[in-house]
């Protein structure tokens, strides 16, 4: 077994960025720096003072999320926009990391997770000397609201994901993709899939403070049934797929890795979060497992069900 797979994991050295984010259209800095063991994933407000200008990346501490998950604190102080950052920390395996931020968002880059696995790679990972821990999912939890619903149910190891998405245009339709979480699969099929959005939602949007730093740069705009980036999409099924990198990065506000399988319904961050707070309310959903202990007991398993099913063969 390779235990470094389950060990907790930093980066090597800091690495910076600077983009505009979606919805403030707010010039930003933001500086990724290697965290001790049990941190967890932090955000750090360097633009504000006085107050405690630091949000950890949990369910509890989402306090909003229209077209977003946005976290905050006790003293008001917010970050907006973490998801498609949040999928590449989940999805390369990051369990410590400060994030300094001097703005209310983080940049938007080109509207996926990509500049973001980018970054971290140039970063490096360093595997640290600590067990890592997961939420191992025991019984089905659903949330539902209408048309959208979302589901984790019990899995022996890993996450694996099911998306579907429904929309009138026809340009998007009925979708659906499935993920097996790792590294290599998220950076292969899901870090490119951009945000997208309507152009008969954008007036409205920004009458209420948001997508005020959209662009055909950083997101696909759909007129109708016409997509009006010159480029076209990157995926057939972009759309879903990116749903699926929001859910990623959603999911990863359990704190921990989780052991389960997840569908999707049409639903967002506002289901997903609710997802996690019922998970999470009720401690006979889940249980907190040592992941090396875990997977070492789990191959011991499949090994010794392996053994019985040769026997039985031979007998038979």
């Amino acid at each position: 077994m390779n235990m470094e797979k389950y060990q907790q994991k930093t980066i090597k050295h800091e690495i910076s960025c600077v983009g505009v984010g979606l919805h403030t259209g707010n010039k930003i800095s933001m500086v990724l720096k290697p965290a001790e063991i049990n941190t967890g994933i932090v955000f750090h407000r360097t633009d504000v003072a006085g107050l405690n200008a630091y949000i950890p990346a949990r369910h509890e501490n989402v306090v909003d999320t229209r077209m977003c998950t946005c976290i905050g604190n006790k003293d008001g102080v917010k970050i907006a926009t973490i998801e498609h950052l949040m999928a590449a920390i989940h999805a390369l395996g990051i369990t410590n990391l400060e994030i300094d931020i001097n703005g209310p968002e983080t940049p938007v880059m080109d509207g996926s997770a990509a500049p973001f696995v980018f970054l971290i790679e140039c970063a490096g990972v360093k595997v640290q000397k600590a067990a890592l821990k997961a939420v191992k999912v025991l019984k089905p939890v659903s949330y539902k609201d209408g048309d959208k619903e979302v589901t984790l149910s019990p899995a022996d190891e890993g996450l694996s994901m099911h998306f579907a998405i429904d929309f009138p245009a026809a340009i998007i339709g009925h979708q659906e993709t499935d993920l097996n979480l790792s590294a290599a699969n998220f950076k292969n099929m899901f870090c490119r899939a951009r945000t997208f959005g309507f152009l008969k939602d954008i007036e409205m949007l920004r009458s209420i403070g948001l997508a005020r730093g959209g662009s055909l740069d950083n997101a696909i705009l759909v007129n109708d049934n016409t997509i009006m980036n010159k480029e076209g999409l990157r995926y057939k099924d972009e759309f879903v797929r990116h749903k699926m990198l929001d859910a990623v990065g959603d999911l990863y506000m359990t704190g921990m890795p989780l052991i389960a399988r997840f569908t999707g319904n049409r639903s967002g961050h506002t289901d997903t979060n609710a997802l996690l707070t019922a998970l999470l309310a009720d401690e006979s959903n889940y249980e907190i497992v040592d992941l090396p202990s875990y997977m070492a007991e789990l191959e011991e398993k499949q090994a010794a069900a392996s053994t019985d099913d040769d026997a039985a063969f031979m007998c038979a």
